[in-house]
């Protein structure tokens, strides 16, 4: 058993603001279930009702011995109570998916579905966004999506279409939403692939997933990745205005001068948290649809202060982050302060995973293969409560160095729990780099952490792996490469039903409704693929 520290008071002192230059004026039937959940949620959060729910009450404000390895400092600029009161997962009421992988577990259980085993991918339309061909010192970027780039869908209930109805704005009842390297945020209708609102220019290339407000407030989410024509920031941009409402550029207190927010923001009641790639992660309050600082917390782990681009994964008031230096921290979100802490031998991109089994939660995540001295990809079932680690897997990667560039082994995908005929089973690909650069999708057994069976694919994949069901109980697993082919695997046995060279670099991850997928590829083009 791990020993248990007590509690420590930190100063808190008070962080700067910088605002940035591309914000926007403010001004200011049918209802179906989710619309009525979501009503209900905000509700208890407009009302301050505490969750009375046994199963979601809070999770211990403790810090096990692990937590000393973790250097922190907590800055807070707000008097009103950090508490959540409010534990909901407020994704699961959403009406589509609004942040990467689905929901504060990033879980990612879209509910696709097809009626018979599927034999290839059909397009139904092609996107095109705009070019960024300047020239940066990180290269040209130019346009479509990168990674983790995931689009968002959303089904608008009646009294969000009246909304953007009176602010003059239009909106299709089914719509997609992408951030594009180009630095240009999109709105398109689900079912053409035509825009439906201007693009919504940023400055900047947005590598990460945007995250959309589960409580329906209009607010979008964006973290700019790679300076383009200005300092990045974290951006707010409200869709009934159509334009940035809200910009945090670079914070001078920050341990890190990275300021890139790959990261997918995740609402937690009132609060707003956004992991930064400068070493920080930053506790905002949401108040109607204005974002307000309240706090944030910056670490360093053995006198590093390693950046965060993996997204935070929640469990009601305990947040999970993963950082470029291996380090995985558990976080009370209500104080900020650390549980635990576990550490990986390099990189971590891939987004933590939360998965209840039994009644416990767990965690699941792997590392890449960077550094000097690290053969093989670390993959980790960890006891998300505690901290312990339940099993390792490793399996042999490298860093493949080409020309000037050098690519990382190991995983940038985030994990695909098993559902029906494959719940004991975890889906994820790993990037190998042993024959030039070439990976594998393989399917984890969920006791053991043993490999069940190992899928050569043509071309490694940074891309996280989606499932759809056939009948309700059958798993078929859909992946892409960064050559631009989409697989289709029977989850069971690793079959490859199909495989297809569809468009470009498949970096990003797709986002299923029903028997369809939305994805973009590296240059300008976004897709969406019906399983035919």
């Amino acid at each position: 058993m791990k020993t248990i520290l007590k509690r420590k008071t930190f100063a808190i002192s008070f962080l700067i603001l910088i605002s940035g230059s591309l914000l926007c004026g403010c001004g200011s039937g049918k209802e179906n279930k989710k619309d009525t959940a979501v009503t209900e949620s905000v509700a208890k959060l407009e009302t301050g009702i505490m969750n009375k729910d046994p199963l979601l009450e809070a999770w211990p404000d403790t810090a096990y011995a692990s937590a000393a390895d973790v250097k922190f400092k907590i800055e807070r600029l707000d008097s009103i109570s950090g508490e959540l009161t409010l534990l909901d997962d407020l994704y699961s009421s959403a009406p589509g998916v609004f942040t990467f992988r689905g929901g504060e577990r990033r879980d990612a259980d879209y509910g696709g579905s097809v009626d018979s085993v599927p034999t290839g991918f059909q397009v139904e339309w092609v996107f095109q966004t705009a070019q960024d061909n300047n020239e940066t010192r990180f290269g040209t970027w130019r346009g479509g999506t990168g990674w983790t780039g995931q689009p968002l869908y959303v089904e608008w209930p009646d009294s969000v279409l009246e909304r953007f109805k009176a602010s003059g704005m239009t909106a299709s009842r089914r719509e997609i939403l992408i951030g594009s390297l180009c630095g240009e945020v999109y709105s398109l209708d689900y079912d053409t692939g035509r825009p439906t609102r201007a693009a919504i220019p940023t400055g900047n290339p947005i590598k990460g997933t945007m995250s959309l407000d589960p409580t329906l407030n209009g607010n979008l989410y964006v973290g700019q990745g790679v300076p383009s024509q200005s300092e990045i920031s974290a951006l707010t941009i409200s869709l009934f205005k159509n334009c940035i409402t809200h910009s945090f550029g670079p914070d001078a207190k920050a341990p890190r001068y990275w300021h890139a927010y790959d990261s997918s923001a995740i609402r937690v009641g009132r609060f707003l948290f956004r992991p930064g790639e400068n070493g920080t992660l930053y506790k905002w309050l949401i108040e109607g649809d204005k974002p307000i600082l309240h706090s944030a917390v910056r670490y360093s782990v053995g006198g590093a202060s390693p950046g965060m681009e993996a997204s935070m994964a929640v469990s009601r008031n305990y947040g999970y982050i993963a950082d470029n230096g291996g380090n995985i921290i558990c976080f009370n979100l209500n104080t900020l302060q650390p549980v635990w802490h576990y550490k990986l031998p390099d990189d971590i991109d891939s987004t933590p995973v939360l998965c209840e089994e039994s009644g416990k939660i767990f965690l699941y995540t792997g590392c890449e293969v960077e550094h000097t001295g690290v053969t093989n990809a670390r993959y980790v079932k960890l006891d998300a409560l505690t901290g312990n680690e339940i099993w390792i897997n490793e399996i042999p990667a490298k860093r493949a160095d080409v020309g000037s560039k050098h690519f990382d082994g190991g995983y940038y995908a985030s994990t695909l729990p098993g559902r029906g005929d494959c719940k004991d089973l975890l889906f994820i690909n790993v990037v190998n780099n042993e024959k030039r650069q070439n990976g594998s999708f393989i399917a984890i057994e969920r006791t053991t952490g043993k490999i069940r069976y190992t899928v050569p694919l043509k071309y490694y994949a940074w891309s996280s792996p989606v499932g759809f069901m056939v009948s309700g109980e059958h798993q078929l697993v859909v992946t892409f490469d960064c050559a631009g082919r989409g697989y289709i695997i029977n989850g069971v046995d690793g079959e490859v039903i199909a495989e297809q060279r569809i468009g470009a670099n498949f970096e990003s991850s797709p986002v299923v409704n029903g028997h369809s997928l939305v994805i973009g590829s590296r240059g300008d083009k976004i897709y969406r693929l019906s399983l035919r």
